[in-house]
């Protein structure tokens, strides 16, 4: 056991990775591809191999730092009436900042409403994200210049979309791969079954990437299927593999050999990050209802910061000058979260019927005359 102590604060000795895993004590399995144990420890794999140098790991670990840093400015914000809502992160930065680092210029990711790391790894200014969940607007990146699509609240139609996407490319015959982001409970939707179908019958560069966080919001992982996720992916012919998706580096080596393959032709993948949310499934929900306290604490123990941290110190990587420069880093990038928040102006109330149509139909602006009419109605006295 190690002593580390994690960038939220908590001092930790951390023990037995996730069920498949290397330690100690348990022996790694085949199903499970990890290169960074829990205990911070590099370890390898037959098939899956990272060449990765001193500069890149720091910037992983910067990567991860400053991700989870917004995602608690975030709930912070939420918490205090500016937001109406957040989807925390919490847990899942290594899943996402892995899956998001291995995607190339030219590549297409789309996310759900949790993606906020892969946001971050294509350079989506974390206002942008956040604009969408204070409610002024739709989402204010361009998914064209970042290669990453515009969050999708319905579950599942992301799949859709990026397959589609994938097959359509595939006819242009440009090389290029797509990332399609879903968690555990969005498998047993009928739009991403539909997707694997597509996918796997048209050989669509399209990589299917399951955050599987243990939970389809409330609903535990044992009560959702009896196998495990990425078995499934046999039944629509493709490869599946699941990674740790608490090691970042692991993610990272998976998610660019199954992006690789889609490039070359080879069709799609299904990977199954194996990790956990720590926080609620948004701030709506109120995880301590259906899991216990103990759960929490045995899977802080396998935090995907500490881990890479208590590695980056061990090998002599980094020393304690870089880690404090992260923490100032992050302590400014919190300080623009905040103010860009608060200081987002509000949108007109018809800006809502701009965006609609390229053309406005006769339909859309008879509504909007009435809604402009309406609100008029209220001018000059109380009602």
């Amino acid at each position: 056991m190690t002593a580390v102590r994690d960038d939220i604060g908590q001092a930790t000795e951390v023990v037995d990775p996730v069920p498949g895993a290397s330690s100690p004590h348990l022996p790694q399995q085949p199903d499970l591809v990890q290169l960074l144990t829990p205990e911070g420890e590099r370890v390898q794999h037959d098939e899956y191999e990272l060449d990765i140098s001193d500069d890149e790991l720091r910037a992983l670990y910067r990567d991860l730092v400053l991700v989870r840093r917004w995602d608690v400015e975030a709930t912070a914000l939420q918490r205090q009436g500016e937001l109406g809502i957040w989807a925390s992160l919490l847990g899942q930065e290594a899943a996402q900042v892995g899956a998001g680092r291995a995607l190339q210029d030219g590549d297409m990711a789309f996310p759900t409403y949790r993606e906020h790391g892969v946001a971050w790894a294509r350079g989506v200014d974390p206002l942008h994200v956040i604009s969408l969940f204070r409610g002024v607007d739709n989402g204010g990146w361009d998914p064209a210049a970042h290669g990453f699509n515009l969050y999708t609240i319905v579950i599942g139609a992301q799949c859709l979309h990026a397959t589609g996407y994938a097959m359509g490319v595939q006819r242009d015959g440009v090389e290029t791969a797509v990332l399609a982001f879903l968690g555990d409970g969005a498998t047993s939707q009928g739009e991403v079954n539909e997707s694997m179908i597509f996918a796997a019958s048209f050989s669509a560069p399209v990589v299917f990437f399951c955050q599987n966080n243990q939970y389809a919001i409330s609903v535990p992982l044992e009560r959702q299927t009896r196998i495990p996720l990425y078995q499934r992916a046999a039944g629509f012919g493709f490869p599946g593999v699941r990674v740790d998706g608490n090691d970042v580096l692991a993610v990272l080596a998976v998610t660019r050999a199954a992006l690789a393959a889609a490039r070359e032709g080879q069709g799609p993948t299904f990977i199954e990050a194996f990790t956990y949310r720590m926080g609620a499934h948004t701030t709506s929900d109120d995880p301590t209802r259906y899991r216990l306290a103990s759960e929490l604490e045995e899977w802080k123990l396998r935090d995907p910061i500490a881990r890479l941290k208590a590695y980056l110190s061990r090998s002599g990587i980094a020393d304690p000058a870089f880690f404090d420069g992260v923490e100032r880093e992050a302590d400014e990038l919190a300080a623009r979260i905040r103010q860009g928040t608060v200081e987002m102006p509000d949108p007109e109330p018809t800006a809502m019927f701009d965006a609609v149509y390229a053309e406005q139909t006769p339909q859309l602006a008879a509504q909007r005359a009435e809604f402009e009419a309406y609100h008029a109605s209220f001018e000059g006295g109380e009602h």
